[in-house]
């Protein structure tokens, strides 16, 4: 539902609201989908494939063959429950990605009604009028009705890797492809206005997309590491697993209870909650970022943010507003306030100029401050057309904007810029020089950011480099991006927290100082501006790096030389960035920071992580849940690593000391009912400790290392010594073999129960913090079901225990709660003093 070219009300106004409201009704969404969503089913599926569930369901059906029914029955509900309780999680965490993905989603500017508005690009339909510049991917396949041109590249679509020139101008095919933009395709350089043609399924990248369906996305690399660990741990478990039958059936002629014994011991043995903890901790963890404004976009940088020692920040956006406003104007040889433009000509000629050199549907800050004080400029100027008849964008080597606009009496230009750029272009005088830079040291001395003015006025035609034109200098504007609110204290929670933040800006080095000084950045060691990093030894830059904290008029390349730097020194970096060119020092640094708001999608891509509100006290933020998220699942990991130690151990050792078997897959299973939960669930909403951002980074990026794999091996060691203790003592003490179960699988539960708490809660928070709801229903639900085991004999059959004397029992009780709180203890008596 394309619109006619010839439509003129129509380029100048867009849709409106309600033709678009019928339009995504009749189209639908402006979504690609390119993998099938996880229902319920699906979940369900890939569950039933695990190789635990297996293992119940072949346990559940020998006992319903060769055992008691009542056991059958109970392996086979415990199954069902766990099952459930799988589903239930892996739904939760579904449904936080696909949350995840409505806040991640790319927003598009567009026309409507006659005015610019943002709106999620799922929200474009056909007739569209939508707005590109430098940075962005095309949302959606449409024609080029703005007379600048576009550079585009397509190589996503045609595998072609040069850039593409586009315009309304260029037709050199029936079909009028020069005109033609796709979604997908990114803007290189020129900014325009579009009028879209196809939306979703039925544009160009949404054809291709609908072949991609079947493929299925990649593992993360801490899936692959954890199914690696878990497979090469079942294959261990399958060989003890024989190994075990094969005594019973050799030794003691049992082979059925061998069998069953097996399948217990593989039940215990093989960790199935690494992948699901994984996948269930990234999904969650990511969401709760992005419920603080720090969008992830890949899984491992979970693990680094919570690390970083050093964080380079912009200024503008991120410890600042980005809400420029005017704040002096500098015309005439004279400072005026922006109010003086209705009575004093010469500043009314600065903003006017300034204007005409700020785009038309202002982006940047500054272009929408001066266009907010000269709204019809165009019209007020006798301007002829909506869109410049020439532009000359910013270059590297001349950082100023020139637009040349047809008026009904001759040719405008209009500049703005660096004050040193302008001042070249328009040619002044070395002392004439000096003495504006005194006055824009001055400007800059008061914390303002200043762009330089220029103008010229004549008839057609215009230079074809439109910088031989002679340029007359207007003068000076001074803009003011205030610091926002909370970022002194957010700086000092980082600096409290080991972190050494620099800030840098391609502003002027004074006004670098100045904002540095009111943010809270240390300014002792001066400012490094981009050119004598550029200039300046390797070895002396890693030296000065030590100190300076305040880069200025620093390049996108001299970002990345920094980062290089930095790294070199042993730091772990975080770097921010918007640009284009920023892709590769966020690349380039451990963690990627890109602004969500103002970033460019290429920016966006190159990250690891996006702000989605640009904002510094959201870094800090980010941080802090990004070292809770890592402690949370180092804790989980090193829990549920100790937890298979004793229940592998009490199915293995009685057979090896020619006891009674202890446990069955009853037991096994019960356990499993109250473990579960707890690694995904209790660990997962664990608070931080209030110290967390009082300690230093973390050396060790590593998540599951040898010291987290000694350390499970103790505290699992611990309660398989208790247990196994406690059983072969009662036996040995001529109790039955019942009472000695009993007390050894009390002892077993208390102690998984007791170290889930001493592992996951830290010194200094609440012992019964409302966040650890789940934690003490989970221990009351177990305590519950324990004690109707013992009480009624029935359900004391089904698991082949009786209550033992009261003594034994509160013997037991506390040698289970001691087996798991003495790494809490621990804990408690190494906290460092406040």
């Amino acid at each position: 539902m394309s619109q006619d070219s010839s439509d003129a009300p129509r380029r100048q106004t867009g849709l409106t609201e309600a033709e678009a409201k019928l339009l995504i009704a009749q189209v639908g969404p402006n979504v690609i989908r390119t993998e099938q969503i996880r229902t319920v089913f699906h979940i369900i599926f890939e569950t039933l494939r695990e190789p635990t569930f297996v293992l119940l369901l072949v346990a559940a059906g020998l006992y319903l063959i060769l055992g008691s029914l009542g056991e059958g029955l109970f392996v086979s509900a415990g199954a069902l429950v766990s099952l459930g309780m799988v589903i239930l999680q892996e739904t939760r965490s579904e449904h936080a990605l696909q949350a995840l993905q409505a806040l991640s989603e790319p927003e598009a500017r567009v026309i409507r009604n006659g005015r610019e508005r943002r709106i999620r690009s799922r929200e474009l339909v056909p007739g569209d009028l939508m707005l590109v510049t430098a940075g962005e991917r095309v949302a959606a396949d449409g024609r080029i009705t703005s007379a600048g041109v576009i550079t585009v590249d397509e190589s996503l679509l045609s595998g072609e890797s040069v850039p593409v020139s586009k315009s309304a101008r260029i037709s050199t095919t029936p079909d009028q492809s020069g005109a033609l933009v796709f979604a997908g395709t990114l803007v290189v350089a020129g900014e325009g206005m579009v009028e879209l043609i196809a939306t979703g399924m039925a544009t160009k990248l949404g054809q291709i997309g609908s072949s991609l369906q079947s493929i299925q996305p990649e593992p993360t690399p801490l899936q692959r590491v954890s199914a690696r660990l878990v497979a090469r741990l079942g294959i261990f478990s399958v060989v003890i697993c024989l190994s075990v039958v094969l005594a019973y059936g050799i030794l003691r002629h049992d082979w059925i209870a061998g069998l069953l014994s097996g399948i217990t011991l593989a039940i215990a043995m093989v960790p199935e909650e690494f992948p699901m903890v994984l996948a269930i901790f990234m999904a969650l963890g990511a969401w709760r970022l992005a419920q603080n404004k720090v969008l992830v976009r890949r899984a491992a940088a979970v693990e680094t943010l919570g690390a970083i020692n050093f964080l380079c920040v912009d200024k503008t956006g991120t410890l600042t507003e980005n809400r420029m406003t005017v704040a002096a104007i500098w015309a005439g040889s004279k400072m005026h306030l922006p109010d003086d433009r209705s009575s004093n000509p010469d500043v009314t000629n600065v903003l006017t100029m300034a204007a005409l050199s700020s785009a038309v549907y202002p982006v940047d800050p500054m272009d929408v401050a001066i266009r907010s004080l000269v709204p019809n400029v165009q019209r007020d100027n006798n301007i002829v057309g909506d869109t410049p008849h020439k532009t000359q964008p910013l270059r590297r080597d001349l950082l100023a904007v020139i637009n040349v606009w047809r008026s009904t009496d001759d040719l405008v230009f209009g500049a703005k810029g660096a004050p040193e750029a302008i001042f070249r272009i328009c040619r002044l005088q070395p002392e004439v020089q000096q003495q504006m830079l005194a006055v824009v040291a001055e400007m800059a001395d008061r914390g303002l950011r200043v762009l330089g003015v220029a103008f010229h006025r004549q008839s057609e035609p215009a230079p074809s480099d439109v910088t031989d034109a002679p340029f007359q200098f207007a003068g000076l504007i001074g803009f003011r991006d205030p610091v926002r609110d909370g970022v002194h204290d957010a700086l000092a929670i980082a600096h409290q927290a080991g972190i050494s933040v620099a800030m840098i800006t391609g502003d002027y080095p004074a006004t670098a100082l100045a904002i540095a000084h009111e943010a809270g950045i240390p300014i002792e060691a001066g400012v490094l501006s981009g050119h004598e990093i550029a200039a300046m030894d390797p070895a002396i830059l890693r030296e000065r790096c030590k100190t300076v904290r305040v880069f200025a008029r620093v390049m996108p390349e001299q970002k990345l030389a920094l980062v290089e730097t930095l790294k070199a020194s042993g730091m772990i970096v975080a770097m921010t960035g918007d640009g284009i060119n920023d892709a590769p020092a966020l690349k380039a640094a451990q963690v990627g920071l890109a602004m969500g708001k103002r970033g460019t999608d290429v920016a966006r891509e190159a990250a690891d992580i996006v702000l989605l509100d640009d904002s510094f006290s959201s870094i800090i933020g980010g941080i802090r849940l990004g070292r809770r998220i890592f402690a949370n699942l180092r804790k989980a990991l090193i829990f549920i690593t100790a937890t298979h130690i004793p229940i592998a151990g009490l199915a293995l050792l009685p057979i090896l000391f020619a006891l009674p078997p202890l446990l069955f897959p009853v037991h096994v299973i019960l356990l499993e009912l109250a473990i579960d939960p707890v690694c995904s669930l209790v660990f997962e909403a664990e608070p931080s400790t209030p110290e967390i951002m009082r300690q230093r980074p973390r050396k060790n990026t590593s998540l599951f290392g040898r010291r987290e794999l000694l350390l499970s091996v103790a505290q699992g060691s611990m309660i398989l010594i208790t247990a196994f203790s406690i059983y072969y003592g009662l036996l040995g003490f001529g109790y039955q073999t019942t009472e000695a179960r009993a007390a050894a699988f009390i002892a077993t539960i208390l102690g998984n129960l007791t170290l889930a708490f001493a592992n996951s809660a830290e010194v200094g928070t609440s012992f019964f913090d409302a966040r650890r709801f789940v934690f003490w229903s989970i221990f009351a639900l177990t305590t519950f079901v324990v004690t109707i085991l013992l009480t009624i004999p029935q359900a004391g059959a089904l698991f082949q225990i009786t209550a033992p004397p009261l003594p034994v029992l509160a013997f037991t009780i506390l040698a289970g709660l001691a087996a798991g709180s003495w790494f809490g203890f621990g804990k408690l008596l190494t906290r460092p003093a406040p």
